[in-house]
């Protein structure tokens, strides 16, 4: 892993974990579900327009075609539409905690249910990354957090770890633009029927909007999808994953900074635990070093 490595994987990072804080602005002025449809809209033409500059076609494997849908539906449609209408009431860094159990859960799923081997260090970061959500959100409940819209983020992460274990070994075949142009494109059809049906689009475009929606289309939208692809491609997939070990510390410092939300001791507590047991997790996956 090399210096550009880090910098990919520290950029990558901060711009996922920044997309909780431009959410939170973007669904206090607009309708949620209608402007994550927009938003998905925007970024799949632009996505797809980018796959064509660079020679890429709709000429895509199975599995591709697969993940399209699965991402489409799951990632698009489910977690983030979810994460979208429960950040009306509930704070941008709890979401961003919820969601950043992500890999303990990819990591528990593939321990149990394809048997996959796990060291120590990889059991005792799950304990612990779990323990460590656990008080953020008692925390947060006694605090007067909406139950509701905590459940709305768990949902929506199981919804993610299922769509990512369904197209394990999926992403082979290249025209990878392609495919998270195409992904959003299925996101945003999926979420316009019940936006229509449940919401009214009525919105003031206040500069702060603007900003907030153009950022959110074309920073964790598109440009943090093809510096992880960059990673990825740089060093490999596992090692890459590391790097989500950071989102639950950038998701709480950017919503306490940008938003003003509270960050006491014991969500501090709570992040610190969250973020090694992710690197513990991550760490776990590498590969052995052979022996001299």
């Amino acid at each position: 892993m090399d210096a550009r490595a880090i910098l990919y994987g520290l950029t990558f990072a901060l711009m996922w974990s920044s997309a909780f804080t431009s959410a939170r602005i973007i669904v206090a002025e607009a309708p949620p579900i209608l402007s994550l449809s927009l938003r998905f809209a925007i970024s799949g033409v632009l996505g797809i327009a980018i796959a064509y500059a660079l020679g890429q076609r709709l000429r895509l494997t199975r599995g591709q075609w697969r993940a399209v849908i699965v991402f489409g539906l799951c990632q698009n449609a489910l977690y983030l539409g979810l994460n979208f209408v429960a950040m009306q009431w509930i704070e941008a860094s709890l979401a961003a905690i919820i969601a950043s159990a992500l890999p303990l859960l990819v990591a528990l799923a593939n321990w149990i249910l394809f048997s996959e081997r796990t060291r120590f260090l990889g059991v005792a970061g799950l304990l612990a990354g779990t323990g460590g959500v656990a008080l953020i959100m008692g925390t947060r409940l006694q605090g007067g957090a909406d139950a509701w819209g905590i459940a709305l983020c768990v949902v929506a992460v199981i919804a993610l770890m299922l769509a990512t274990l369904s197209v394990r070994g999926a992403s082979g075949g290249g025209n990878l633009m392609m495919v998270v142009g195409l992904q959003m494109l299925v996101g945003a059809a999926a979420l316009l029927p019940f936006g229509l049906m449940a919401e009214t689009w009525d919105v003031t475009w206040t500069p702060l909007l603007i900003g907030a929606f153009a950022y959110t289309t074309l920073v964790p939208g598109l440009a943090a999808t093809f510096i992880w692809f960059l990673l990825v491609a740089r060093i490999g997939a596992t090692p890459a994953a590391t790097f989500h070990f950071l989102n639950p510390f950038f998701g709480v410092v950017i919503a306490w900074a940008l938003l003003g939300e509270r960050l006491g001791p014991l969500d501090a507590i709570g992040v610190a635990v969250v973020t090694l047991g992710i690197l513990a997790v991550q760490l776990s996956r590498l590969p052995r070093r052979p022996a001299p």
